[in-house]
C-alpha cells in the first residue's frame, strides 16, 4: 500500500427493494437481474440475492396496490452508498429499498440463511455424543427436589 492511499471500508449490507409488481410479472429475470447489476456497477460483490415475498402494500404506493420483495446481501465500501441510492431512484422497477449496514458477528449467519445454508459456525460445532444426550435425558427425568417445608410433630 502506498503512502497517502486511501483505505476503502468495505462493509456488509442488507438491501429489501421494493419491486413493482406488474414490471416484476412481465420480466422477472430481467428486474431481478437489474438489482445485482447497479451493486456490481458500483464496485460491490453480491453475496446472496434472492425473491422474498409478494403481497398487498399497506397503503398504495406510486398507484400500485400490490409489490414484490427482493432481498440482496452485498459488500461495498460505504462511500459509494449515496450513488447506489441514486441508482436505485433512477430505476423504474424499484418502489422503495431500503439498505442496513450489517454487524461483522452476524452477516455471516444472515448470508448463509439467505442462501438456504447453515451457518458457519454450526457446521464447525463438535456434534453431542450419545454419553452427553443421556446425561441430559437423565437429568430432565430426575425427580425433582420437594419444595414442600419439612413436617412438623406436635
Amino acid at each position: 500500500m502506498l503512502e497517502g492511499e486511501n483505505v476503502l471500508a468495505v462493509n456488509t449490507y442488507e438491501c429489501l427493494f421494493l419491486l413493482d409488481s406488474n414490471r416484476y410479472a412481465k420480466d422477472p429475470g430481467g428486474v431481478s437481474d437489474s438489482l445485482p447489476q447497479m451493486i456490481q456497477n458500483m464496485d460491490g460483490e453480491v453475496l446472496a440475492s434472492r425473491l422474498w415475498n409478494e403481497q398487498k402494500l399497506s397503503y398504495p404506493i406510486e398507484g400500485h396496490k400490490k409489490g414484490t420483495y427482493w432481498l440482496t446481501y452485498f459488500k461495498m465500501d460505504g462511500q459509494r452508498m449515496p450513488a447506489l441510492n441514486r441508482a436505485c431512484q433512477l430505476n423504474g422497477a424499484v418502489l422503495r429499498h431500503l439498505v442496513q449496514k450489517l454487524d461483522d458477528r452476524i452477516a455471516p449467519h444472515m448470508v448463509a440463511a439467505a442462501r438456504g445454508e447453515t451457518a458457519p459456525e454450526e457446521e464447525a460445532a463438535p456434534e453431542k455424543t450419545a454419553e452427553t444426550a443421556a446425561e441430559t435425558v437423565a437429568k430432565t427425568t430426575a425427580e425433582p427436589e420437594s419444595t414442600s417445608p419439612p413436617a412438623t410433630s406436635n
